[in-house]
């Protein structure tokens, strides 16, 4: 992924492919529709690289709006919701609620094993897994381990089982999936997101199992154990029987 000080480069070399291949559908014969979608399909899949939400939305829609301005095609008005559909299939409505599309740095669950010896052989769940850098990082971590990866996303499901062939990725929602199978169940979400899954993983880990979460806490829980990465986030250890933070007295 681009780092952030290289902005605006990944959205303008984004916006400058996809016009290239607009007009080079285009010159090849193709109708307009079919080269504006073509083109709207590019921005929407390169999107990833934009590291916010608000990036990601003018990497994708950058195309058809400068196209729109220029006046270079005429379509029906309804065409140019072609982009928004196309973002909405990248990224449903419940994925803004949840995790945003940020990779888990390779390195970042390096030391899991010192803590959790069993994994090595163990099942476990990367619970959104996004384009498959969680997968990834946990492979370098439990090499001898079954991987599985769950996305609500079904394009970057694809994309991550083509990334992860050695993984075993489906398309479903992290929370209506049962974890009660699983020896470790990863997860790279949001603060908002971890009081949801403390509850889940309280019902549904079975006993001695592992909730592991990159970067945040979950705040009703006391950890294991809390790991600092070389990338700055720590790695946040509960297992069950998961244990009430206490609560001190002011």
């Amino acid at each position: 992924m681009a780092k952030s000080g290289s902005w605006p480069l990944p959205a303008l070399a984004v916006w400058a492919s996809a016009w290239t291949v607009y007009f080079g559908l285009r010159w090849a014969g193709a109708p307009t529709l079919a080269a504006l979608l073509v083109g709207c399909a590019l921005g929407v899949a390169a999107s990833a690289l934009g590291q916010t939400w608000w990036r990601r939305g003018m990497i994708a829609l950058g195309f058809p709006l400068s196209l729109a301005a220029s006046g270079a095609a005429s379509l029906p008005a309804w065409a140019w919701l072609l982009p928004l559909l196309l973002l909405l299939l990248i990224y449903p409505l419940n994925v803004w609620r949840d995790a945003p599309l940020f990779p888990t740095p390779v390195d970042a669950l390096k030391e899991l094993p010192a803590l959790i010896n069993s994994a090595q052989n163990a099942l476990i769940l990367d619970a959104g897994c996004g384009l498959g850098d969680g997968l990834i990082a946990l492979r370098r971590a439990f090499p001898q381990a079954r991987l599985h990866g769950l996305e609500w996303s079904w394009p970057l499901r694809a994309l991550c089982a083509l990334r992860c062939p050695w993984a075993r990725v489906r398309q479903g929602d992290i929370w209506r999936a049962d974890w009660s199978a699983y020896d470790v169940v990863y997860l790279f979400q949001r603060p908002e997101s971890m009081a949801r899954a403390a509850a889940k993983a309280r019902v549904e880990l079975r006993l001695g199992a592992w909730l592991v979460s990159l970067e945040f806490e979950a705040t009703t829980l006391q950890p294991e154990a809390v790991l600092h990465t070389a990338a700055g986030k720590p790695v946040w250890l509960y297992r069950q029987p998961l244990r009430e933070r206490a609560h001190t007295s002011a």
